[in-house]
């Protein structure tokens, strides 16, 4: 029986729609478009109520447990990075691979980054592009877009189990077209742009119920040989009401090159 869970979906307007993060230079404000509030079924993929896989879905859960525990630590970064090259090679048979950004997000209010609870996927095909030459610079870009890339996320819980605040994923089958809302980034120092989603009742909500930091969810941003973009987003939903952890997880992004 599938647990019921609330997102928030972007809604369709006549007018461009923008986020605006760390407005007013105010690190962690952020002022949003409107969403509207859903309740939908969670189908949970460690019970067995759903299947996915990255090949025909974009999305895929695995074990990876890590030597790195301690995400303040000041020498994490370069020993993690060669954990998720090493996988990103070994699963998804990366030729390349360049790790651009951490993120490490607490379910707290007073928390910089909070989890993102609006339904969404990181870039719009011009986004992924923009984005492609702001990492390897016009020359190396042009060469990498000659061939296979993507854009690859990778997230894992931080020190608990997930009790709350889950993330699930929009299978790509379920989503249709007239979906996706082209919605700005407005950062201080540069501009971006993701797709949002607006709520369709065929959708098909997955997750994979209490994960530990000894597991990740690998997905899939922007391919750009027509691999799916997945939508997701933190699900307000509590496993264990008597338990009372705070909901962190760190999510890192990365570029992948396939072939030469």
């Amino acid at each position: 029986m599938p647990r019921v869970g609330t997102v928030n979906y972007h809604v369709h307007k006549a007018e461009r729609q923008a986020f605006e993060i760390d407005a007013g230079g105010i690190v962690g404000k952020l002022v949003s478009p409107e969403l509207a509030t859903t309740k939908v079924p969670l189908h949970d993929t460690r019970l067995g109520e759903a299947s996915v896989s990255f090949e025909r879905d974009g999305i895929a859960f695995a074990g990876l447990p890590s030597s790195v525990t301690d995400f303040d630590w000041k020498g994490w970064q370069s020993i993690y990075d060669e954990e998720l090259s090493d996988f990103l090679e070994s699963n998804l048979g990366a030729k390349e691979v360049v790790i651009f950004d951490h993120t490490v997000r607490e379910d707290d209010p007073n928390s910089d980054r909070k989890p993102a609870r609006n339904v969404h996927s990181d870039y719009s095909a011009d986004g992924a592009k923009k984005r492609l030459v702001d990492i390897l610079g016009e020359k190396r870009a042009r060469q990498w877009a000659t061939g296979h890339y993507a854009f690859i996320n990778i997230w894992r819980p931080v020190r608990n189990p997930i009790n709350s605040a889950p993330l699930a994923f929009l299978k790509p089958a379920s989503v249709a077209p007239d979906d996706w809302i082209l919605i700005d980034l407005i950062y201080p120092d540069r501009r971006g742009q993701i797709f949002g989603l607006a709520a369709n009742e065929a959708h098909q909500w997955v997750y994979q119920s209490k994960m530990t930091p000894d597991e990740i969810a690998y997905f899939n941003i922007y391919d750009n040989q027509g691999l799916p973009s997945v939508g997701h987003s933190a699900v307000d939903m509590v496993e264990d009401p008597t338990i009372h952890t705070i909901r962190t997880s760190i999510e890192s992004r990365t570029l992948i090159r396939y072939d030469g």
